[in-house]
């Protein structure tokens, strides 16, 4: 059965796939503006970036597709409004936010028309999410890469959040490998969409540094295991040298801060300085956020082939998801 498009407010994705926004410098233009292309919703990483580079990302990108493209931007982050604010102004269609909670940003969406994602992992932020105007709610489990919100895997935490959410879509996010999987989600547990970021990585148009590439590709399940993270959550990367070090406390606290990034930040390392590495390609300095099923995935594709995988897969076995409806206004 074919899949459902995607509805959240006024945009429409014909294939009902998020492609996760990842900071920093690895979800840019050259990866979002295909995705959108596919039928997707292409999404640029924004957090850590200068503001006038995320402007130019986002232009870049929107002159590339007539699809849809979102940014995605840490509500931790010190400039966090002001990234908004140049997204808003750059035209972008809609913001994704997680890793803390503004009520703010609804507000700022409605004055702008503009369509606000929040990222949860518990059905009571979901609710007030959805009570204070979030256009759509994305659940993310601790499968998914980068920091996470819960210790809860997906299969557990989305039916109690599904029960609660009834006015707009809900998406499932973390660990989320084939189409098989995402007409799981869309069929079993009623998800109107999926988002997964990890297999985008290794996709030809993400233009991060090709040892990036490889250690996901070298990555063995036990590769892959949390960390800590000045942002205060605990996050999901793969086992470098850097990581391994970490673990062991053997990494010499920052003693000063150039990019002064993160509302709070306790300094025992520079996140900026570790994803740019990794982003950089420089294994044993860099943080190398993965999802835990990055070890499942042996080939880079181009992005258009990963959705027709994804999508033939899906409708193989898909027959009719009991998510969200969208009423008539």
């Amino acid at each position: 059965m074919k899949l459902p498009e995607l509805k959240i407010a006024d945009f429409t994705a014909p294939i009902p796939l998020i492609q996760g926004g990842m900071s920093i410098r690895v979800s840019t233009a050259a990866l979002s503006a295909p995705v959108a292309e596919c039928g997707g919703i292409g999404v640029i990483g924004g957090s850590g970036l200068p503001g006038e580079e995320l402007r130019k990302d986002i232009l870049k990108a929107k002159s590339m597709t007539d699809g849809i493209v979102a940014v995605n931007i840490m509500y931790a982050m010190k400039d966090f409004y002001n990234l908004v604010m140049v997204s808003i102004d750059a035209g972008i269609d809609m913001i994704i936010t997680g890793a803390g909670f503004s009520r703010d940003i609804f507000k700022i969406g409605r004055e702008h028309n503009v369509p606000i994602v929040m990222i949860v992992s518990s059905p009571g932020i979901a609710k007030l999410a959805e009570r204070l105007g979030a256009a759509a709610i994305i659940v993310e489990a601790c499968e998914a890469g980068g920091h996470l919100g819960t210790d809860q895997p997906l299969r557990e935490i989305f039916p109690p959040i599904r029960d609660v959410i009834t006015k707009v879509p809900l998406i499932a996010a973390g660990g989320i490998t084939n189409g098989y999987e995402m007409a799981e989600m869309m069929d079993k547990y009623g998800a109107d969409g999926i988002q997964i970021a990890s297999r985008f990585v290794l996709s030809e148009e993400c233009d991060v540094d090709d040892n990036f590439k490889q250690a996901f590709l070298d990555a063995k399940k036990e590769d892959i295991v949390l960390t800590s993270s000045p942002v205060g959550m605990p996050g999901r990367a793969i086992n470098t040298n850097f990581v391994s070090s970490l673990a062991k406390g053997t990494i010499e606290k920052a003693k000063t801060c150039e990019w002064k990034c993160l509302k709070k930040c306790d300094h025992h390392y520079c996140i900026s300085e570790r994803l740019m590495a990794a982003r950089d390609g420089k294994i044993d300095e860099g943080l190398f956020f993965s999802g835990a099923n990055t070890y499942k995935m042996d080939k880079i594709l181009p992005v258009a082939e990963i959705f027709k995988q994804f999508v033939s897969q899906a409708e193989s076995v898909y027959k009719e998801g009991k998510g969200f409806t969208p009423q008539a206004s």
